[in-house]
């Protein structure tokens, strides 16, 4: 009589999901450190993971993250706009040429600049009906892309993580 025993595959078969999912197998790490040179390293990872995806969503638009970025800070600040030193001050990347930026932006009509009449010296930004238009096409496609880029996370871990990094963007003196 023969004896048959089947077989464990549920390695194989978690093996097999993660390459499904794009994951890449995991090369054993070095002993660190640094716990928190461990935990810069990842942020800066999945940092690079999301913005790399989330330029794929807006690229069809023909923006850049960063003119996407000002376009959204622009819409923000409403029909008044924003001073050239605002829009860099709210930037999630800086800038160090936020002139050239905004100069492209204007080349294609996504905004307008004025001089104001009060003072002359200040130029207000200002978001043009065909950055509106842009935006209002990116809007559904982005916000999906980051329900699938994060949603798995719930809405306490996305509170948690949210509230943790903002902790971690105050650095004690």
């Amino acid at each position: 009589m023969r004896l048959t025993v089947p077989l464990d595959n549920s390695r194989y078969n978690a093996y097999i999901r993660g390459m499904a999912r794009g994951e890449t197998a995991r090369k054993p790490r070095k002993a660190s450190r640094s716990l928190e040179r461990d935990a810069y390293l990842s942020i800066q990872r999945t940092a690079d993971f999301l913005a790399r995806g989330a330029e794929g969503a807006i690229k069809r638009s023909g923006l850049s993250g960063t003119q996407y970025n000002v376009l959204r800070i622009l819409r923000g600040a409403g029909p008044s706009g924003l001073c050239c030193g605002e829009v860099a001050e709210r930037m999630i990347t800086h800038d160090p040429d936020i002139t050239r930026l905004l100069d492209r932006l204007e080349q294609r009509g996504l905004i307008v600049r004025g001089r104001e009449s009060k003072d002359r010296r200040i130029i207000t930004v200002r978001i043009a009906p065909e950055g509106l238009r842009i935006l209002a096409e990116l809007d559904g496609p982005v916000e999906e892309f980051h329900r699938r880029q994060l949603g798995h996370l719930g809405e306490r871990r996305l509170r948690l993580l949210m509230e943790t990094l903002e902790i971690a963007r105050v650095t004690p003196r």
